[in-house]
């Protein structure tokens, strides 16, 4: 079949990126074809097509590759310029459920790659596909991975590793540091066209909003309020929350050195290059709002022409993210704990619990909340949950096992189980790869062995960014 390709963001935003082909892979094996996101977006598409247009092995009818430009802030340095240093967006498909960007990851060097070699990995690419299969199983905005396809290169890390293309699918690849590229350089007239983008590609109701891009602002607020709280809920760590990994649409994307936090730790930290704890877990709702910040920079000259009243507007604006955040994470605490409607005193029911378990497994102790004998042996000081559960049974009332039941997910990407997965399949064999992604897909079913924490001896657990 062909791909009905649109190329709306080329067509709308000439000089935001550079047209360039991917590195024909020069012999390409299918991995993992995404079947149910394939057929989310329409495309009837044979292992022999995948294998062939999301390798780079040859471009599928219609697509017009181009890697897009965007800064960024890493770790809290301003990088001028980033861009698609290995990536290649081949066009976006349009759907009943909106339009998205099909993207090559891996797929070789561009302008932008400053030295990279602009190839990926077969672990990093099926540890995206594994994560955001998770992600998109509960609920949370992500980013899918289409397709993982071998490229049959090799390329070096810190040691020999097969090469991979992954197929991402995105609601958009904008990102903050799509706008802080071009306000760095004062093309005003860019970050606007990018604003008038965003708002008709991901904000459609906002396009009579006066004024638009205070109104854009606010919107990409709280998406991604809503989004760090959702993580939060699930112990997820980013790794890497630099703001060229924010996105505007509000999805989880780049899943580099990510991982879940099974002990409760509020420092925990997994990523090999976070080496300050800058995107450690609790601090992950204070990047939020530090992101925010440079993306509200980018729109000052939008806001207002005058510069002190637009830096006031931005103020105040972002002088609400911190309850904004805690509004939504509080949410998702509720929904946790199995609570019905709201209480005063629920946002001190949750603060209490993570004092009571910090060490205790984050999955396994709200999936037990409601059996005490399951929970005491997971718990390292049961005092002070001891304490705390006669408050939760009182506010959760009756029906509270059912409702954490179908809260919590009793399986989730364990990082023994992912690490397990992604060495068996650099060696060649997929099976424990499609065994996880099998029982992740349906998280609230306790499947064995997937629902236990690693076993002592795994650790101290480190991610890698795969560049």
């Amino acid at each position: 079949m062909s791909i009905a390709f649109d190329h709306s963001y080329a067509r709308d935003l000439p000089g935001t990126y550079l047209r360039v082909a991917p590195d024909p892979a020069p012999a390409p094996r299918l991995l993992a074809l995404n079947t149910p996101l394939a057929a989310e977006l329409g495309l009837d598409i044979t292992e022999a097509e995948a294998t062939a247009w999301f390798s780079g092995a040859a471009l599928p009818p219609g697509a017009d590759p181009i890697a897009q430009a965007y800064a960024g802030h890493q770790f809290g340095g301003f990088s001028p310029q980033l861009g698609d240093g290995r990536a290649h967006l081949l066009g976006e498909v349009v759907t009943p459920r909106g339009r998205f960007d099909i993207q090559l990851k891996g797929s070789g060097r561009t302008p932008f790659s400053r030295g990279g070699d602009g190839k990926a990995a077969v672990g990093p690419m099926l540890r995206e596909f594994l994560i955001s299969e998770f992600m998109s199983a509960m609920g949370v905005p992500t980013t899918r991975a289409l397709a993982v396809v071998a490229t049959g290169e090799e390329i070096w890390r810190e040691t020999k590793l097969p090469g991979a293309v992954l197929a991402r699918v995105a609601a958009s690849h904008l990102r903050v540091g799509t706008f802080q590229f071009f306000a760095a350089r004062g093309e005003t007239a860019k970050v606007r066209a990018l604003a008038d983008h965003a708002i008709a590609r991901h904000y459609p109701d906002l396009a009579g909003a006066e004024p638009p891009y205070l109104a854009l602002f606010d919107a990409v607020a709280a998406r991604q309020a809503r989004l760090i709280a959702e993580w939060m809920g699930l112990g997820f760590i980013h790794g890497v929350m630099n703001t060229d990994n924010m996105a505007i649409s509000g999805e989880t994307i780049d899943y580099g050195p990510c991982a879940f936090m099974e002990a409760y730790a509020p420092g925990a930290v997994f990523s090999s290059i976070d080496h300050q704890g800058r995107y450690a877990y609790a601090n992950q709702p204070l990047i939020l709002g530090w992101n925010l910040a440079r993306l509200a920079e980018t729109l000052l000259p939008l806001f207002d022409p005058v510069p002190d009243r637009a830096v006031e507007i931005a103020n105040d604006r972002l002088a609400g993210i911190a309850d904004r955040y805690r509004a939504e994470w509080i949410g998702v605490m509720r929904r946790k704990l199995g609570l019905v409607g709201e209480e005063p005193g629920d946002a001190a029911l949750a603060d209490d619990l993570l004092a009571a378990m910090e060490g205790a497994d984050w999955t396994l102790t709200f999936r037990r909340l409601a059996d005490e004998a399951a929970l005491r042996p997971i718990v390292p000081d049961f005092s002070r949950m001891e304490a705390w559960l006669p408050r939760w049974r009182a506010r959760a009332g009756d029906g509270a096992e059912g409702r954490i039941a179908r809260a919590n997910p009793a399986v989730i990407p364990r990082n023994h189980k992912v690490e397990e997965a992604l060495s068996a399949a650099t060696a060649g064999d997929l099976a424990p790869f499609h065994a996880l992604l099998a029982a992740i897909r349906q998280p609230f079913v306790e499947a064995e062995p997937f629902i236990l924490p690693a076993p002592t001896g795994f650790g101290p657990y480190v991610t890698f960014c795969g560049t």
